[in-house]
């Protein structure tokens, strides 16, 4: 289900064409190239496997560092598989520094077969094995998680390179589940040196319909429709445009269709009626999903490319803002202002200072609250200047 230049998809198999590769990749700097004798490779399953060849888990045996290495696989012309490669690293250098992309440890060529290898900064599972374990995630974990994904999304874009295969399997969680990184450049390009018209490339079921459509001058926002696929998946823990059909376009363009509506309804058949209209909002009632965080899922599965969110401004939506503590779920704090300071001193430094002494008074039987009550402060220079806190537990609510 992976298109483009080369399959890139870790632990994903099958394809659905070959093509030669296009040049775009980013101008690097000249760097000494290693080589592989340098790492220990770790007896270790493989951290992602596909047609491409394999990432392997390795230590650097003077640092000690753990890394990821991608090693290509021996093709019929070992010259343009070192190029990709090349182009890969050239991207991963081009999106530094980026807290939400994996980091680049340069090039590497394999002594024996002398193909070139990848080595990246070693982060953990991919989001696909990381979501299999558990259940679907809530909403505040993946509010964070998409805040991740669209702040390191857009710095890419700042560089002009268009990631084209983003989904689970090319996300990997770190720090216990606490950070996200975009991996596997392998089908990325550049709007500055790419030439039209663009090719057809991607996984299915996370490509955005104007790729499907063959569109030639698609551009960044194919990668927020793909970010709005791994969202719904975060939320239900399952694929959100699952074809009837692999590998087959009309298929997949089906499979959005039946969710998100015909984008064309004047040109609706009789026989499609019952596609035309959008039942996303079924699928995420608000008890799966806020009102706010809805109007960014939507944005980024908008079918027009020309409507879809941008990573930048999907960042600038409500869902994202800052919590205040005057919401309704703090009803007794009309205004910010009226917030009472209490500042904690050392003991000893109170002798020409005058003490706010505070009492915690039974609740009533209507409000089963715990009140405080303010006294006067004692005068300064007297026994009584210490801070004075009674503790009364509350009233027992009436039945």
């Amino acid at each position: 289900m992976v298109a483009g230049k080369r399959p890139a998809a870790v632990l994903d198999a099958g394809h659905v064409t070959h093509q030669e590769p296009e040049a775009t990749f980013c101008k690097r700097r000249r760097v000494r190239i290693g080589t592989t004798t340098a790492f220990e490779f770790q007896d270790t399953p493989c951290l992602g496997e596909g047609s491409f060849g394999a990432v392997l888990k390795a230590r650097h045996r003077v640092t000690g560092k753990t890394v990821a290495i991608k090693v290509l696989r021996s093709t019929d012309d070992p010259a343009v598989a070192n190029r990709e490669i090349e182009e890969e690293a050239g991207f991963l250098e081009a999106c530094a520094p980026n807290p939400y992309v994996v980091g680049t440890r340069g090039l590497f060529r394999d002594p024996i077969t002398r193909n070139l290898c990848l080595a990246m900064d070693y982060v953990g599972p991919n989001l696909r094995a990381f979501l299999s374990e558990r259940p679907p995630l809530p909403e505040a974990i993946v509010k964070g998680f998409m805040w991740q994904l669209l702040t390191g999304t857009s710095k890419m874009h700042m560089h002009h390179i268009i990631h084209r295969d983003i989904k689970p399997h090319n996300i990997l969680v770190g720090e216990g589940g606490k950070i996200l990184k975009i991996c596997d450049l392998g089908l990325a390009m550049s709007l500055e040196t790419a030439k039209l018209p663009y090719k057809f490339a991607g996984t299915m079921p996370y490509m955005a319909p104007e790729i499907l459509l063959g569109k030639p001058d698609y551009a960044e926002r194919v990668d927020t429709w793909s970010l709005g696929c791994v969202m719904a998946e975060m939320l239900t823990g399952e694929m959100l445009f699952k074809a009837d059909k692999k590998d087959d376009r009309i298929a997949q363009l089906s499979a959005i269709f039946r969710v998100l509506g015909l984008p064309w309804p004047e040109f609706v058949a009789a026989k499609a009626q019952q596609e035309q209209h959008n039942t996303l909002g079924n699928l995420f009632p608000r008890e799966t999903l806020s009102q706010d965080g809805f109007q960014v899922l939507k944005g980024l599965l908008e079918c027009n490319p020309a409507k879809r969110l941008t990573a930048a401004a999907a960042l600038q939506l409500p869902w994202f803002a800052p919590k205040l503590h005057t919401d309704d779920d703090v009803p007794e704090l009309p205004s910010r202002r009226n917030v009472l300071r209490i500042k904690i001193v050392q003991t000893g430094t109170l002798k020409k200072k005058t003490v706010l002494r505070i009492k915690f008074a039974p609740a009533t039987p209507k409000k089963n609250v715990g009140q405080i009550k303010v006294t006067p402060p004692a005068m300064p220079g007297t026994k009584k200047n210490l801070q004075r806190i009674k503790v009364i537990p509350p009233a027992t609510p009436t039945p």
